[in-house]
């Protein structure tokens, strides 16, 4: 048998820092850019109880780990439970299981700061956030990990939601953040804008972002679902988290695509890429670009080791006995 350990939300949630997560995604990316493997995502979908169960996996060689993010979503509770377990990639052996929900926005979150990272001028003063929500909170925080900024302004179709989003991260971040009526003003002036969102339609006119913006999206992976328009993606230096989902969920650019006013040449480079300086970024402080994120398993394995690697040096998690093939099957 071998001792696996099992981390709970609560054994998660304040065990490491968004610049942790930020560190640990961009190793897992670099990773991925030298050739580590992964399979994208899948999904199962039921009409009877209606739902659906989706999961993808990766193996980090560098860092000698591998594994799997397993959700749920709908059927009879309406609601969504996530797991990620880890294994030795030398061994096989199950080294972790954990509650994939709570991690979430720090590990979206943490590629969504890597793409400002990469894509955004160096200089920066005005961010914009579309969203208010779990997600966007986890991408502001992590944002802030990466570039400096003196001003934000948060937009979201809920006023009571932006307003109480405001006072929070103000509060937690001691950067003023002002809630404002609509994504125009959100993103008038804006050097950064994160659209963080459950919308299926564009959430602002891409006529109003300004030369020199980067835009970082993370809220739709789905064909039919876009958070920005036509007019943005066409006028982008454009770079998604994979190739390969590019053309399978990546709504935004498919649209523009099926309009013709985009080819397979726009993808300008995927972020690993970027990263390990395989393909330029931003190579004008007039381009606009964009961060395409789907979400993949780079970012929820290896903030998964990340957490595992913590969680033991400060004696955290409970202990489950696994036993091997060779003696259960015996």
């Amino acid at each position: 048998m071998v001792a696996t350990l099992l981390l709970t939300s609560e054994d998660i949630s304040d065990l490491a820092s968004p610049k942790e997560y930020v560190d640990a995604v961009k190793r897992g990316y670099q990773q991925h850019g030298d050739g580590a493997p992964l399979v994208p995502r899948a999904s199962l979908f039921c009409k009877d109880p209606p739902g659906k169960l989706t999961g993808y996996s990766a193996i980090l060689p560098e860092d000698g780990v591998m594994g799997g993010y397993l959700y749920s979503a709908g059927f009879t509770s309406q609601d969504a439970w996530f797991i990620t377990t880890i294994f030795d990639a030398k061994t096989g052996e199950p080294l972790a299981i954990l509650d994939g929900a709570s991690f979430n926005p720090y590990k979206t979150g943490a590629v969504g700061a890597l793409g400002i990272d990469t894509l955004a001028r160096k200089s920066v003063s005005n961010l914009a956030v579309i969203g208010s929500g779990p997600q966007a909170k986890g991408q502001l925080r992590a944002a802030v990990t990466v570039r400096k900024f003196d001003s934000i302004h948060v937009y979201s179709s809920t006023k009571h939601h932006r307003e109480s989003f405001a006072k929070e991260l103000t509060e937690e971040l001691d950067i003023p953040i002002k809630p404002v009526s609509s994504s125009k003003l959100a993103i008038s002036n804006a050097d950064v804008i994160i659209t963080a969102t459950n919308s299926s339609i564009p959430v602002f006119d891409g006529h109003n972002v300004s030369d020199g913006t980067h835009i970082t999206a993370i809220g739709q992976y789905h064909p039919r679902k876009r958070e920005l328009d036509e007019n943005i993606i066409q006028r982008s230096l454009y770079v998604p988290d994979l190739r390969s989902r590019v053309f399978t969920d990546a709504g935004s650019f498919l649209a523009a695509f099926n309009m013709g006013l985009v080819d397979e040449t726009h993808i300008h480079a995927e972020l690993s890429e970027v990263l390990n300086e395989v393909s330029p970024g931003r190579t004008t402080d007039s381009e606009i670009t964009i961060f395409d994120s789907g979400g993949t398993a780079i970012e929820t394995i290896s903030s998964a080791y990340m957490l595992y690697q913590k969680a033991l040096q400060e004696g955290i998690g409970t202990t489950l006995k696994i036993e091997p093939s060779s003696t259960a099957m015996n």
